[in-house]
């Protein structure tokens, strides 16, 4: 019998009748179903009850217990399952209930054919790399990795900061700028892009080093290996500077030396036979349309 969890966020009144049918079809075609807890609770809260269903908080209650995971929400929700499917290689396929969708890439209207093809097995895995951060003082813990990015930013409106940045132990720069944005290329498409970095394919071995607000506009983004250890130490006026992960946050000083470097495990997207890279870029970005027509 196949297996499937479901992590999801709170959604808008629109999306529940699409989200009401998907668990209907689930059940119809008696997939074993495990749900996150929080999500439960909130499905229950709207009047979507589901029987016969097994509930979830950990990923020790997620490894080895499913053939797929759902997330249902947008690309942050999609994020915030890393931390349930860690090395597990679980596969992970998002349906979209927020806005642009990179990550959660199954459209509400598509989510019958998305099951029948997964149930069917016409799909690929997408293999795509995470990040790994170390600290002396085990920053963010167990789940020290990201798909996207991680990000060093002033933590209030004041003046900028300053990142000194090594690569293989060899100087970089010292960037003066509002903070520094260290992305895969998943995360090429994400906030580094609305910095001006550039966008980067799934797969091509990279990571990018992209300043955010230059005081020097010579400063440009950086492509380079991903098997590049990337030290950064950080300082500035203000002795309190953020770190994030993706959608998570920390509070560092100057202290704190960053040891970013290319994750041992990745994680497994789901693609569709109907779905690419490229035509996920063409359609989210809207490459080629013109309002004039």
């Amino acid at each position: 019998m196949t297996k499937i969890a479901i992590f999801g966020t709170v959604f808008s009144e629109p999306n529940k009748s699409y989200i009401q049918d998907f668990f209907i079809k689930l059940q119809k075609e008696k997939i074993k179903l495990l749900v996150y807890s929080e999500f439960h609770a909130f499905l229950d809260s709207i009047g979507i009850q589901l029987k016969n269903v097994q509930l979830f908080k950990t990923h020790n209650e997620l490894r080895n217990n499913a053939d797929f995971l759902v997330s249902i929400g947008g690309d942050g929700t999609f994020l915030n399952t890393l931390g349930l499917v860690r090395d597990s290689d679980i596969p992970v396929v998002g349906i979209n209930t927020g806005r642009l969708g990179f990550l959660s890439n199954i459209s509400k209207d598509e989510i019958d054919f998305a099951v029948d093809e997964i149930l069917k097995g016409n799909y690929t895995l997408d293999k795509r790399e995470l990040l790994r951060l170390e600290t002396d003082n085990k920053l963010f813990g167990e789940v020290n990795y990201a798909l996207n990015e991680l990000t060093i930013h002033k933590q209030d409106s004041s003046s900028m900061i300053i990142t000194n940045v090594y690569l293989n132990n060899e100087f970089l720069n010292s960037y003066w700028s509002d903070g520094l944005i260290i992305s895969t290329p998943t995360g090429s498409t994400a906030y580094s892009l609305s910095c001006g970095g550039p966008i980067i394919t799934p797969g091509s071995g990279n990571f990018i080093i992209t300043p955010v607000a230059p005081h020097n506009l010579n400063v440009r983004p950086v492509v380079l290996p991903n098997n590049t250890k990337i030290k950064v130490s950080v300082e500035g006026r203000n002795e309190r500077f953020l770190v994030s992960l993706d959608s998570r946050s920390e509070t560092i000083d100057s202290s704190v030396n960053l040891l970013i470097k290319k994750e041992d495990f990745g994680i497994n997207l789901i693609r569709l036979h109907n779905q690419d890279f490229l035509t996920t870029l063409r359609n989210k970005l809207m490459w080629g349309l013109d309002k004039r027509n």
